[in-house]
C-alpha cells in the first residue's frame, strides 16, 4: 500500500476530500517525527508505540574489501505493534 492508497482510504472512510486526507496524514507523520526527535514516545492505543532506540558505536567490516571500519553511534526509530493491531492482522 502506498501513501496515495492510504490517502484514498482515509478520504473514503472519513468522507473528506483527498486534499484534506493528505494534509491530515502529513500532519500526523510530522507530529510523530517531531516527538521522536525530542526523545518522546508516541503511543496510539490499539495500534502501537513509536520510540527511538540508540545504537552504540561499533566496529564493522566493509563487505567488499574486508577492511575494518568504525560505525558511528546513531538513533533509529522503532515501532512496537499494540495488542489490538496484532490481533487484527492474525
Amino acid at each position: 500500500m502506498t501513501k496515495a492508497d492510504i490517502i484514498n482510504a482515509m478520504a473514503d472512510g472519513a468522507d473528506i476530500s483527498k486534499v484534506a486526507a493528505g494534509n491530515a496524514l502529513n500532519s500526523l507523520t510530522a507530529a510523530i517525527s517531531k516527538s521522536l526527535k525530542k526523545g518522546d514516545k508516541v503511543t496510539l492505543v490499539g495500534f502501537g508505540t513509536f520510540s527511538v532506540t540508540k545504537r552504540k558505536a561499533r566496529k564493522g567490516r566493509n563487505p567488499r574489501t574486508g577492511e575494518a571500519i568504525k560505525i558511528a553511534a546513531s538513533k533509529s526509530p522503532k515501532f512496537s505493534a499494540g495488542k489490538a493491531f496484532k490481533l487484527a492482522i492474525k
